[in-house]
């Protein structure tokens, strides 16, 4: 008012201040919108120094968990940890039983185990380790793009990032996975045909449980070769002398029965070789309800110029429906990233079971048999929350209507994996082609690629 006054009467300066005035009121709303732009940067800012690129895939992941807390939960699982965890998981529908070291079928599960774990040098160096993938007369992958490597620390990014700055050699990060050996468990459970993988870290973090319910599936599928004489078992001269009931049979299983366990040994060791626990606790944990948190509160200060009127009683009943809703939202996203991991494990398991010795093919009739043994079987658990009898859940159909398909989750998984094992012979064939030509085509190519 004072300085529309003064702009009528002509007062001298007026025009002085009311330029002021405007750029101090300038600079205010600069100063408040960098204040509201503060979080949102540091938001994306975390989120982006978050992502990584999944070993062997290359897919996006976010993982929020600092090295401290990293290191903590390795800590937790290292050693007998592990088996601690594991226990309370299994007690959870009863005292479980555990199948004895000495038992046949613990060593021949051991076995397999330990070939596919072999591997794991392979996989982390591919083009010198395995040369012949354009000879072989069974499916083997290419090279990896994104070859697994251990994960980065954001100590390591620094001093590399200081290393370069001062033009000096970069030394090399320690080429080792830590895992391997996993721990490995087997319970009696007859109903159940399936097994989990659970942990994260060296010294014993991770390992796998099988249920005896799976094996007993494959004996009794697959028809024993009679012509392998089982071993003797050893039985002690008390027992011989006074005649005491024959030691109990030992089967010995074919190559067929031991590459069905391999594709479910090499399923479950793909979770723990790309980290999914370490990724699913973070994403249950802290970005998923992290996540709805924030937008919560927003969404509550935004509606609450309505809601005071009516007093606190609907602003607490639109807080409880925002935790339903965040709820909801919740299973949604942690079904999602089962998804994505339950794919990449399969897709990461047909490479293990090649470089092993065995025929990836198999893995695709395999699940296909899985698919239709998990609708026989009332009480079988299945490896795939979502392949199981249980009515499909309000969050399943929605995930379904946004990826625009109604096809069950283990057609997808075989269709995923026939696609890896077609890309991988299109991929040798594209190799080998490429092997034939003169240097001179070559270059052509070459050329021809550049132009």
């Amino acid at each position: 008012m004072h300085l529309r006054f003064a702009d009528i009467h002509g007062i001298p300066g007026a025009e002085d201040k009311k330029l002021k005035l405007l750029q101090r009121i300038r600079k205010r709303t600069i100063f408040f919108q960098v204040l509201l732009a503060i979080p949102a940067v540091l938001f994306w800012l975390v989120i982006i120094a978050s992502m990584e690129r999944t070993p062997l895939t290359g897919r996006w992941r976010l993982i929020i968990l600092s090295p401290e807390e990293e290191d903590d939960l390795a800590a937790n699982l290292a050693g007998q940890g592990w088996y601690n965890a594991v226990g309370d998981i299994l007690a959870q529908d009863g005292p479980p039983r555990f199948i004895p070291y000495n038992d046949w079928r613990y060593r021949w599960v051991q076995d397999t185990l330990r070939r596919l774990e072999a591997t794991v040098p392979i996989l982390m160096k591919e083009i010198d380790r395995c040369p012949e993938w354009l000879e072989s007369d069974r499916p083997m992958p290419p090279p990896a793009e994104y070859p697994l490597t251990p994960r980065p620390r954001a100590s390591e990014y620094l001093r590399s990032f200081c290393e370069k700055m001062c033009d000096r050699e970069v030394p090399p990060v320690a080429h080792s996975i830590p895992g391997p050996p996993y721990n490995l468990l087997l319970v009696e459970r007859p109903d159940a045909l399936n097994a989990f993988s659970y942990g994260f870290g060296p010294d014993g973090g991770g390992g796998i449980v099988v249920y005896s319910g799976f094996i007993n599936d494959i004996l009794a599928r697959i028809p024993m070769d009679t012509s392998t004489p089982s071993p003797p078992q050893p039985q002690s001269w008390w027992s011989s002398f006074l005649g005491g009931p024959p030691p109990p049979r030992q089967f010995v299983p074919t190559e067929k029965h031991t590459s069905e366990l391999a594709i479910l040994l090499a399923h479950e060791l793909a979770h723990l070789l790309l980290s999914h626990h370490l990724e699913t606790l973070s994403s249950a944990t802290v970005i998923i309800p992290g996540t709805l948190s924030i937008f919560a509160d927003v969404i509550r200060v935004l509606i609450f110029p309505v809601t005071m009127f009516f007093g606190p009683f609907v602003n607490d009943a639109v807080a409880q429906l925002g935790r339903m809703g965040s709820g909801e939202l919740t299973k949604v996203g942690e079904y999602c990233t089962s998804l994505k991991q339950e794919h990449e494990a399969d897709v990461v398991s047909a490479r293990l079971l090649a470089h092993a010795g065995f025929d990836a093919r198999e893995a695709i009739s395999f699940w296909e048999q899985r698919a239709l043994s998990a609708t026989e079987c009332a009480h079988a658990e299945s490896i795939d929350p979502a392949s199981s009898d249980e009515p499909i859940s309000k969050s399943e159909r929605l995930i379904r209507r946004i990826a625009g398909t109604g096809h069950p989750v283990n057609e997808a998984r075989v269709d995923k994996l026939k696609s890896e094992l077609v890309r991988w012979e299109t991929e040798r064939r594209a190799a080998l082609a490429r092997s034939r030509l003169s240097p001179e085509e070559r270059r052509s190519n070459i050329n021809l690629t550049l132009a």
